[in-house]
């Protein structure tokens, strides 16, 4: 696996292509557009994979599959070509990890008002996603929402502000009621109990700086 700190060559502001910034050992897997820096011009978001060889395993189907590690570059976008603003080669899972009974969580980025959100879907199990805000240096991590689900029910709902240090832990406290055999929207009877939770203050973690997004402790 390439350190980051390898591509210190991959850092140069004047580039004109958004693939000049792609190191060698990965392609582009995805691109996102948006205005991340609210200065009124699209910048890039790329979604980079890796291509060794190795990568490359049988599933539990017995199918060849591509297990390469995902990463993440951000581009914003000046008058003259792209300044790189993060990097982050290999923080994500492939797209073909295992599932269990039910298909892996699949990873969704987009910009919203400015910020970088990153969710996983899971289908009926609900989601989780981390938003984050460029500042100084780097995209800083402030905020978390997931969602607990059970089918259409909603179980529980947490959501953290890094700014703030506050973490709101919502229990649907009806869930035990819920017929899975009946026809009635349970929705409809979701009724929520809502914990406050002040969390100690520690530094924002960098986009840069995170090892894995699966193994990623928030407390």
């Amino acid at each position: 696996m390439e350190k980051q700190g390898d591509m210190c060559q991959y850092d140069v502001a004047d580039k004109q292509r958004i693939t000049d910034f792609i190191p060698k050992g990965y392609k582009l897997f995805e691109k996102i557009s948006g205005d991340l820096n609210k200065d009124g011009l699209e910048d890039c978001v790329l979604i980079i994979k890796a291509t060794r060889k190795d990568g490359f395993v049988k599933n539990s189907f017995d199918k060849v599959v591509d297990r390469n590690r995902r990463g993440i570059i951000i581009l914003f976008t000046e008058k003259d070509g792209y300044k790189l603003a993060s990097k982050n080669y290999n923080c994500f899972s492939s797209e073909n990890e295992e599932g269990g009974v039910y298909y892996a969580p699949e990873l969704w980025v987009e910009e919203r008002k400015g910020n970088l959100y990153l969710r996983y879907c899971h289908g009926r199990y609900g989601y989780w996603e981390y938003c984050f805000r460029y500042q100084g240096s780097d995209f800083m991590l402030i905020g978390y929402e997931a969602t607990y689900n059970h089918g259409p029910l909603v179980l529980g709902k947490t959501s953290i502000n890094f700014l703030t240090g506050v973490e709101y832990d919502d229990e649907n406290i009806n869930a035990d009621k819920f017929d899975a055999d009946s026809d009635d929207d349970p929705v409809a009877d979701e009724v929520f109990k809502r914990t406050v939770v002040k969390l100690k203050k520690k530094p924002l973690m960098k986009l840069s700086e995170i090892e894995d997004f699966d193994d990623l402790k928030l407390n």
